[in-house]
This record gives C-alpha cells, structure tokens and sequence, in this order.
C-alpha cells in the first residue's frame, strides 16, 4: 500500500507539474533507493470515469532509474498518447492513476505458457512489436491479448512473430 502510494504518487506529481508549472519534476529528495537504483520498463495509465484517458509505457528501461521511468512515462500519457487529446489541468482531480513497473520479458513458445491475468504479452515481427499488459478488463483469453497485440503492431493475420511474457507489478490509486 505505501509502495503503491509512492509510485502514483510521483506520477501524479510529475502531471501536475507538467500540466501547471510547464516543467518536469525533478526526481524528488526523499525517492526511496529501490526507486533511484532500480531501472524496469513502466507504463503509466490515465483513467478519468473509469473510462481509459491515456496510457504510455516502455518495454524496457530508457532512463537511469525507475523513478525517472515513471516521472517521463506520466507526462507521455498525459500529453502524448495519439488516441486522445493533452490532458488539461482541470481534469487532474478527475483521474485515477495506475503505473505497471515490468519484469523481464522472457520467450516462449506456446499460448500454453500464457494467462492474460498473470502475463503481460509482447508479439514482435522484425521491427513491428505490439504489447499488451494482463489483467485488462474485457480480455478473457490468450487469444484476445495476442490478436490485440499483433493488430497494435500491425503484424498482419498469419504472418510470423516471437512471443514474450512478462508479469508486473500494477500499483494503483
């Protein structure tokens, strides 16, 4: 519970001081270590009315610490995600935050080895890679995530592709 307050807690702070001061938050003193030593992909989720508002994340870290991964991903779904417009200021108190702090990836072989509760998926032909994370609402099956994915990396029905796991680690307002 305290983890997951210091984690949406720094990604709201990181909106807000994007949305109203125009600056990015720099990594905050009192950063717990794991956070300052730590690096993972993260993706950062916008809900406002239960209702998806934005999501952005990278697959595997791109920053010197998680703290900056989460820091940079809030601000990315807030202003960057192409299926919606910048988030605005007055709407900071309508949103609920989730950050997914990602494992490892690691392949497999089969839909067999995945669950769409447990495993994030990652598909990926060349330089087309699609990722869906688990435990999205409306995705029952393996089959669902995995035709989702191909279609975000616009891996065209039956054409090749590799196929990863990963689980995370979901903290959520």
């Amino acid at each position: 519970m305290k983890e997951a307050k210091l984690v949406t807690g720094l990604a709201r702070a990181s909106i807000e001081s994007y949305l109203i001061r125009g600056k990015i938050l720099p990594i905050p003193d009192d950063t717990p270590d794991t956070m300052l030593t730590r690096r993972a992909g993260a993706f950062v989720t916008l809900y406002k009315n239960a209702c998806l508002r934005g999501c952005i994340g990278t697959i595997q870290p791109t920053r010197d610490s998680l703290a900056a991964e989460i820091i940079y991903n809030a601000i990315a779904a807030a202003s960057e995600d192409p299926r919606f417009p910048p988030v605005d200021k007055e709407e900071l108190d309508q949103l609920v935050i989730s950050v997914d702090v990602l494992g490892t990836a690691e392949p497999v072989d089969t839909l067999e080895a995945l669950d769409p509760d447990r495993y994030g998926v990652i598909v990926s032909n060349g330089y087309r890679r699609g990722l869906l994370l688990p435990g999205l609402e409306g995705i029952g099956t393996v089959e669902e995530q995995v035709s989702i994915a191909l279609q975000k990396a616009g891996i065209p029905p039956g054409k090749p592709y590799r196929l990863e796991r990963f689980e995370v680690v979901r903290h959520e307002e």
